[in-house]
C-alpha cells in the first residue's frame, strides 16, 4: 500500500500569495513524511483563488523528492500539443516519475468558459490522449478531429513513459480507464463497500479487453489526529455537518494506529494507492497531519 497526496489547490485568503505558500508548505512537509507520490489538480472559471496545475506543481518539485509526482489534467479543455510540451518539460524538471492523472471534467460553467459542448467531452479526450502519446514517443502528429493538427512535434520529449492513471466514476469512465489508462484514480466520495464494487467492475473491464490492471488509487478526505479524542474533536465535527456531501464513511478521521488500520482494510479490498486529501483546512493542522502519516507509514509497513 502506498499513500500518496492529492493536494487541494482551491484556498480562501485575500492574498493570493499566502495560498500559494500553503500549497509549498504542504508539499515540503508531504516530502519529509515520506509520502509516495505528490498530485495536484484541476479545475478552471473559479470564483475563488484556485492554483493552476502545471505552474504550481514545477514550483512545488523545488520542495520535493525523487518520488512520483504529476497532476490531474481534464484533457477536454488543453490543446494536446500544448499540454504535451507543459507535461514532457514538468517530466525534466522532476526528479522521479512523472504521472499524468486524467479526467473527463464536468459543471457547466467550466465548459461554458471555455466554449465546448459538453457532449464532445468523451472523443475530446480520447484523441487528446492518443494525440500527446504519439508526440511524448517521438512521432510527428498530423490529426483531423476534434483538433486540426499539422505535422506536430514536440522537443523535449519526456525523460522516462509518462504513466496515465485515469480518474473515473461513472461505469463508461470506467471502462475507458481500463482500457486506455495505466491505471485508475476512483472517486474520493465513495463508501467502502462502492469502492469495492467499483473496483471489481475495473477488474472485469481490464479482463475484457485483455489487459493486466494497472495502479488502483482510491483518493481519501483524512484527518491524523494527535490522539483518538483530539481528531475527534478536529475532524469528528467537520465530518458531522456533512463533509463535502460525504457519507462518514468515506472519510478517515482518527490518531495514527486508527488511519493505518482503515488503510490496512482498504489495501485488503485490493487498492494499491491512496491518495489522502487534508479534511480540515486550518494550515498548521494540515501540516500536523502530514507529519503524522510518516507513523502512518510505519504501521502499515
Amino acid at each position: 500500500m502506498r499513500i500518496g497526496i492529492s493536494m487541494a489547490s482551491s484556498y480562501t485568503v485575500k492574498d493570493v500569495r499566502k495560498g500559494a505558500r500553503r500549497m509549498i508548505e504542504r508539499a515540503k512537509a508531504a516530502a519529509e513524511a515520506g509520502l509516495d507520490s505528490l498530485f495536484v489538480g484541476d479545475h478552471h472559471a473559479s470564483p475563488s483563488p484556485y492554483y493552476q496545475n502545471t505552474p504550481i506543481l514545477a514550483r512545488m518539485l523545488a520542495e520535493w523528492r525523487a518520488a512520483p509526482a504529476g497532476a490531474l489534467y481534464l484533457l477536454p479543455f488543453r490543446h494536446p500539443v500544448l499540454l504535451a510540451e507543459e507535461i514532457a518539460t514538468l517530466a525534466a524538471i522532476a526528479p522521479g516519475r512523472f504521472i499524468m492523472q486524467a479526467a473527463l471534467g464536468y459543471g457547466d460553467r467550466e465548459f461554458a468558459a471555455f466554449g465546448i459542448n459538453p457532449r464532445h467531452r468523451p472523443s475530446r479526450f480520447e484523441e487528446s490522449l492518443e494525440v500527446m502519446r504519439r508526440l511524448w514517443a517521438g512521432e510527428t502528429v498530423s490529426h483531423q478531429g476534434r483538433w486540426q493538427i499539422q505535422a506536430a512535434q514536440i522537443s523535449p520529449t519526456p525523460p522516462e513513459k509518462i504513466e496515465v492513471w485515469i480518474a473515473a466514476q461513472a461505469e463508461p469512465a470506467i471502462e475507458r480507464a481500463a482500457r486506455l489508462g495505466d491505471g485508475w484514480v476512483a472517486a474520493p466520495s465513495l463508501t467502502p463497500a462502492k469502492a469495492r464494487q467499483d473496483l471489481e467492475r475495473y477488474l472485469g473491464y481490464c479482463a475484457k479487453h485483455g489487459r493486466e490492471p494497472g495502479v488502483t488509487a482510491l483518493r481519501r478526505d483524512i484527518y491524523v489526529g494527535e490522539s483518538q479524542p483530539e481528531a475527534e474533536a478536529t475532524a469528528g465535527k467537520i465530518v458531522a455537518a456533512g463533509y463535502r456531501g460525504f457519507a462518514p464513511e468515506a472519510t478517515i478521521v482518527g490518531d495514527a494506529e486508527t488511519v493505518a488500520g482503515a488503510f490496512a482494510d482498504l489495501a485488503q479490498l485490493g487498492f494499491t494507492d491512496i491518495l489522502i486529501r487534508n479534511l480540515v483546512p486550518d494550515q498548521d493542522k494540515a501540516l500536523a497531519c502530514l507529519a503524522r502519516l510518516a507513523k502512518v507509514k510505519t504501521l502499515i509497513g
